[in-house]
């Protein structure tokens, strides 16, 4: 049966508010001298962890994909490490068959979906100015020489000439995508009457700087706590990015925060997006430069238990994935500092039985001795009055997700020395 007649209208209501986005719809790499730029390494500097667009609970009915036609899209993407250059890698990892970027343009974000023209550059792979993408695969585009500095916008603009049906999608973007009609990869702007405007990332997976100097990339990892659930759009205020400016603004400009979180995710069970045990390696360790994770993840796991009560998971299976994580990153040398689930008291998907397994899996973080330190985002975010509940100050309204300032909270909570 379909998983919407069996679940009670408020439940229903709730998960719709946790899947709104799915319905929306490596190591350091050297520059080689025939780049024309001057040797260094790449670092992420944007990163959109992605989904397959089609999937869906068991007993629900998978949404269909995006899908472009002789149209351009326009993504606003914020960096977080500067650069003499970058590089773009663009994706087809959950696709079906292959899709081909016709044509794709990168330029300085003027906001809105303006673009400062003088900064306009084609992007070539391989040195042609498109690329087919088989499916399940992924390409790294060729060096573009385009200077970037810490904490600004590009736009990077996609144009599909003929259907095509865009499955691989990072669904949250909490940033607006402006698509427009024809090839309007080099425009100033999309013009609004010709624009619709979409809050996904469709097809991008990663944006690398070049540098000369060695950085640090710190790389998030999580549900939609860590992607930004209900922050403001076109903001930049989900966690990691205010913990990027509590960064640059202290001076660490070599540091670098990038976002792999995903709406809805959990570590056991797919849907939505890869199971976080299957995509770590991926998401995490395979990212140019990183040296440091933050992991928070499991509320999920916990909460989906009434949703689908198939995939229920106990708090020791929560825990052991955890610990496979941090065994992983540690081999890479990779610091590993794990976050405490934050309070959820009232929030849809809340039981007495999911509160035990918080309350342990909290437990087995805050004395785990195989990790750099634990931030305690529970204490953090708790109210003073219940602590089982979010701190109303800091509650987006679904007692679940924090607002802009909550989540002001959690990146002010973190040590920016242990980021060093």
């Amino acid at each position: 049966m379909k998983i919407d007649t069996w679940l009670p209208f408020g439940r229903r209501r709730f998960i719709a508010a946790v899947f709104a986005a799915a319905a929306l719809v490596t190591g350091l790499n050297g520059c080689g001298d025939n780049d024309g730029l001057r040797p260094g390494a790449f670092y992420a500097s944007w990163t959109g962890s992605l989904s397959d667009a089609t999937q869906s609970l068991p007993g629900a009915t998978g949404p269909a994909p995006q899908a472009f036609s002789n149209q351009t899209v326009r993504h606003v993407l914020r960096l977080s490490l500067g650069g003499e250059a970058i590089r773009i890698k663009v994706s087809n990892l959950f696709g079906r068959e292959p899709i081909t970027f016709s044509s794709v343009h990168v330029a300085r974000s003027t906001g809105a979906s303006g673009i400062d023209v003088g900064t306009d550059r084609p992007v070539t792979f391989a040195g042609q100015a498109s690329t087919t993408v088989p499916a399940g695969a992924e390409v790294m585009s060729d060096a573009i020489p385009l200077a970037v500095a810490p904490l600004s916008n590009i736009a990077v603009s996609m144009y599909f000439a003929h259907p095509t049906t865009v499955a691989t999608v990072h669904a949250l973007g909490r940033q607006t995508a402006y698509v427009g009609a024809g090839d309007q990869s080099s425009a100033a702007s999309i013009p609004a009457a010709g624009t619709s405007q979409l809050q996904s990332y469709y097809g991008i997976a990663v944006v690398e700087a070049l540098s000369r100097d060695r950085a640090r990339v710190v790389v998030t990892f999580g549900d939609s706590i860590t992607d930004g659930f209900n922050s403001t759009v076109d903001a930049a205020k989900r966690y990691p990015n205010q913990l990027d400016d509590r960064l640059k603004a202290a001076g660490f400009a070599r540091t670098g925060v990038v976002n792999a979180g995903i709406s809805g995710n959990r570590w056991l069970n797919d849907v939505a997006g890869p199971n976080g045990n299957g995509r770590f390696e991926r998401d995490v360790l395979a990212v140019a430069g990183v040296t440091h994770t933050i992991i928070l993840l499991g509320i999920n796991d916990i909460g989906f238990a009434s949703i689908v009560p198939a995939q229920t998971v106990s708090a020791d299976q929560i825990t052991t994935s955890m610990a496979a994580a941090i065994t992983k990153a540690k081999a890479k040398r990779v610091k590993v500092y794990v976050a405490t689930l934050l309070p959820f008291k009232g929030a849809g998907y809340y039981s007495t039985v999911g509160e035990e397994k918080r309350q342990a899996v909290n437990a087995f973080i805050r004395s785990n001795r195989d990790i750099d330190g634990v931030i305690d985002f529970d204490k953090v975010m708790q109210s003073s009055a219940d602590p089982l509940a979010m701190n109303p100050a800091y509650d987006s309204g679904d007692h679940l997700h924090p607002n802009d300032a909550g989540y002001g909270a959690m990146a002010a909570a973190i040590d920016l020395q242990k980021l060093e």
